[in-house]
């Protein structure tokens, strides 16, 4: 039977086989391809014939398809052939198991859109699942009284599940403030007292609440830390703390409030072995400590390196080179303009610079050698090119602060047998940058130059040739020649990289430029002072000096040079006579440096003098930093003399005393007359000048500057004074200070 059933499927196909139909009786008819078929035969053909177009038959009082016809006829078979019904069920299930969905309808519902028989509100039910939602979902609000509690309880006993509502109601708080995701906490913060106190509430006590919980107790070492991840259950609530560290990474990124920023850095501060359990959160907290550490206010700054240098300490190999790196773009991103306020921040950002180069030598060399390259290449294709767009990518401040940085680090990480051999490939990018453009424009740049390498030759005990670049000015710059322009103010050397034309022609060049000369060879004398070589090593120096004060006729300038060629040539006879006495050769490295260490100990002259004067020095550049004017710069104000008035006798009784003495009255007109007189000396200054400014009006103010000065009061006799306050006409004129630019 079985092989019967099986040679009758072989003839069909499964879609012939599906399409042969059934009798409404139930009883399957097969053609065996004779032409005398049956009626039933011949309407199995016909119905084949047009099995494209689709058929429905009532069946049940329901109007099917030809699908679920099928399945009707198949139920009937499992009764009217159980054998063959069987063999379908072993062999091929899919004849039997099929979708009883009319598939033409399903080809036309795909080749046709239908219209909806009925169009339907579109905000209905938008607005029905909106409600439904807001029914199912509604924050709690959080309330000085929830706090309260919260702050009693974790108190008290710290659990799981009151540390998890403070978390939830944390980010509720800070998600008001990044105006997103609000709706979506369990909690809602709307009035700003209750955001104040659960933010103050979270940064006191959640950090002592975190340790009870997690049974952690503090290292007996304080520089180690313990891990949160050390304790047994930090599985238990580690969902809770990653949350609320997230929290404050997002809370420190939307402040803008200094005093703020620097309480929540504090907090940070503690939370930094947390943040060390937790990859993600701890890369988004260094991206916001660097912010904070170039562009934050002083306080910020401070809190967000404490934060990285415990980081790179505590884990050296996965954050110590990002951090690095990140530091030193940020620190060349802050460098590119340079004022009076902005020294103190750059000069912060080198100092903690340095101090995180100096945890890893390793690390250190990899980014000195590849940072210093980089500015050797810059320099390399400004002296090869000689065009101003390369001359420009060398003489910019950003490069001269890369410059610094790297002599103070290899300075402060000295001695170091890793970093020793990036001293000269440094020297000598410094020495090409003094040399590319050598003019007197670029004077500023060879000051900065010659700064960085005295530092780094002091601290590396490395001989640098830098007095050469600082002798040359005595003979290229013409001091006695007369200045072309009164300034009004000091050029201020440690703040431009270059002068103007305008400038080369002022006094304040040409008197800025001697005191930088005077700091500079004495800095770089003090380095040297107690070197058994320094009669020779100030021997060009003594020359260079000796002839600029025989052409010198300047006073001003004579002086500071004429003290610092006495101190060089006393410290030079005190190295002669030291070394005289002497007992080893020149030969013996040994005994050289401890001869030099023996004379540093006892003090040289010239050591002792720059002691006194370094402390004099750092006031006035202490003013210059803070911005302070000095007294010469400041606006003073004027004396002005009103119109004659008519006679009162108020006016009488008020100035009546002024004129019984004979020195006061002195000391007033002495007053007036002395303005007089500098008006005067000042226009005759100015008449002198070789050099004459262009600007208009310059004529019509030394008009007005003598006109003011002929009308100056001449001195009058006590006496005479006495005679005219008895008389009618009252010579007593009130006087006024205007402070009138």
């Amino acid at each position: 039977m079985a092989a019967k059933h099986k040679k009758k499927l072989e003839d069909l196909s499964v879609d012939e086989f599906l399409l042969s139909g059934f009798d409404s009786a139930g009883e399957e008819e097969f053609s065996d391809g004779s032409d005398n078929d049956t009626p039933q035969t011949n309407a199995v053909k016909k119905k084949k014939k047009n099995s494209d177009t689709p058929t429905t038959d009532m069946i049940d009082g329901k109007n099917t398809g030809k699908a679920s016809q099928h399945k009707q006829q198949l139920s009937r078979l499992k009764n009217k052939d159980p054998e063959f019904y069987k063999f379908l069920q072993e062999n091929d299930q899919t004849l039997l198991n099929f979708d009883d969905t009319d598939s033409s309808e399903d080809e036309d519902e795909r080749k046709y859109h239908r219209l909806p028989s009925k169009l339907e509100d579109a905000s209905s039910d938008d607005e029905e699942q909106q409600v439904s939602s807001k029914k199912s979902f509604e924050a709690i609000k959080v309330t000085d009284k929830m706090i309260e509690e919260w702050k009693s309880g974790l108190k008290k006993e710290p659990t799981a599940r009151l540390f998890r509502e403070v978390t939830q109601a944390f980010k509720a708080a800070v998600a008001t403030t990044m105006g997103e995701g609000a709706s979506q906490c369990r909690y809602k913060v709307s009035d700003s007292s209750v955001f104040n106190a659960l933010i103050l509430f979270c940064l006191k006590d959640i950090h002592k609440t975190m340790q009870r919980m997690l049974n952690l107790k503090p290292h007996n070492d304080p520089k180690k830390l313990v891990l949160p991840s050390s304790s047994q259950r930090w599985q238990k609530n580690q969902t809770d703390i990653k949350m609320y560290l997230s929290g404050v990474v997002q809370l420190l990124s939307c402040l803008t409030e200094s005093t703020v920023i620097s309480a929540v850095l504090r907090h940070a501060n503690q939370l930094v072995p947390y943040f060390l359990c937790q990859p993600k959160q701890c890369r988004h907290l260094i991206k916001q400590l660097l912010k904070q550490w170039s562009t934050g206010e002083e306080t910020s700054r401070v809190l967000a390196f404490l934060a990285l240098i415990k980081i790179c300490r505590h884990k050296q190999d996965t954050y110590l080179s990002p951090i690095l790196k990140q530091m030193y773009v940020s620190y060349v991103q802050n460098c590119k303009f340079t004022s009076p306020n902005a020294l103190p921040m750059i000069n912060f950002m080198q100092r903690t610079l340095t101090e995180v180069y100096s945890l890893d030598t390793q690390a250190s060399y990899q980014q000195a050698f590849i940072y210093i390259r980089q500015l050797a290449i810059h320099l390399r294709n400004a002296m090869t090119m000689k065009k101003k767009e390369t001359y420009q990518s060398v003489y910019n401040w950003q490069f001269i602060h890369c410059l610094y940085l790297w002599c103070r680090v290899l300075s402060t990480l000295h001695p170091s047998d890793v970093l020793q051999p990036l001293i000269y490939p440094l020297c000598q990018v410094i020495l090409g940058t003094i040399k590319l453009v050598p003019t007197a424009r670029y004077y500023p740049l060879r000051m900065h130059c010659c700064r960085a390498l005295t530092m780094l030759s002091s601290s590396t005990n490395t001989f640098v040739p830098v007095l050469p670049f600082l002798l040359e000015i005595f003979q290229q710059v013409n001091f006695n020649k007369k200045p072309g322009r009164m300034s009004k103010k000091p050029i201020n050397f440690a703040v431009i990289l270059k002068l103007n034309n305008v400038n080369l022609v002022e006094k304040a060049y040409k008197d800025g430029l001697m005191d930088q000369l005077y700091d500079l060879i004495l800095e770089y004398f003090h380095t040297q002072a107690n070197s058994i070589g320094f009669p020779e090593l100030a021997l060009p120096a003594v020359i260079q000096l000796k002839s600029f004060l025989k052409e010198c006729k300047v006073a001003n300038y004579c002086k500071p040079m004429r003290q610092l060629l006495e101190k060089v040539q006393e410290n030079s006879s005190y190295i002669t006579t030291q070394r005289q006495n002497a007992a080893f050769g020149v030969a013996d490295a040994a005994a050289v440096a401890a001869w030099e260490k023996r004379v540093q100990g006892e003090g040289t002259p010239l050591s002792r003098y720059y002691t006194q004067w370094k402390k004099l020095r750092e006031k006035e550049i202490q003013l210059e930093i803070s911005g302070k004017e000095r007294m010469e710069d400041m606006n003073f104000p004027e004396i002005k003399r009103k119109k004659l008035q008519e006679k009162k006798a108020e006016d009488k009784k008020e100035f009546k005393g002024l004129f019984e003495s004979d020195s006061d009255s002195d000391e007033e007109d002495t007053g007036l007359t002395i303005k007089g007189n500098k008006a005067i000396a000042d226009s005759e200054e100015e008449d002198d000048e070789d050099d004459v400014s262009d600007e208009e009006g310059d004529d019509d103010d030394d008009d007005e500057e003598e006109e003011e000065a002929s009308k100056a009061p001449q001195p009058i006799s006590s006496s005479a004074l006495m005679e005219l306050a008895d008389g009618d006409e009252d010579v007593v004129e009130d006087l006024e200070l205007s402070d009138d630019d």
